[in-house]
């Protein structure tokens, strides 16, 4: 199995949106139906973050959608999801969003190799579009030099 089976949602956007200072790699707490709901896919953390709420850190705004099968012990889509993570780290970053303009970004959500739920969480800075700008001029250099050195090896 790669790793890549095992991602039940991705943000590919978050790395557009913000630039990543750090990541880190945090267990989630699930009811029910919401592990065979992630693992069937349709997950969407793109409009997702993580909130402090009583000291401790939510996942808020994941939608993971009801699972089809279940009668009536279904889950609500969009509910809050605790995040596990130890006491030094959840104060490492609630400093670090307490600070004007971080955020707390889930990345991806998958299974470890154990099949646990876990969710890589980034901490973000916003970018503006200059920075935006200058990241899509990067990526078509490179792009572009690596086509012309495969031509030049012909």
């Amino acid at each position: 199995m790669r790793a890549t089976d095992r991602y039940a949602a991705q943000n590919r956007r978050a790395r557009h949106e913000y630039l990543i200072e750090d990541t880190l790699e945090v267990g989630l707490v699930l009811h029910g139906t919401e592990v065979k709901s992630l693992r069937q896919g349709g997950a969407s953390i793109a409009e997702a973050y993580a909130d402090e709420t009583g000291g401790e850190l939510f996942l808020v705004n994941a939608n993971i959608p009801e699972y089809k099968a279940a009668s009536h012990f279904s889950h609500p889509p969009r509910r809050p999801r605790k995040l596990l993570l130890h006491r030094k780290e959840m104060n490492r970053l609630l400093g670090a969003i307490r600070r004007e303009g971080m955020t707390l970004v889930p990345l991806a959500i998958y299974f470890n190799v154990r099949g646990r739920a876990k969710v890589e969480l980034g901490l973000a800075r916003g970018k503006r579009k200059a920075d935006k700008r200058a990241a899509e001029r990067d990526r078509d250099w490179q792009r572009s030099r690596a086509r012309i050195m495969r031509a030049r090896d012909l």
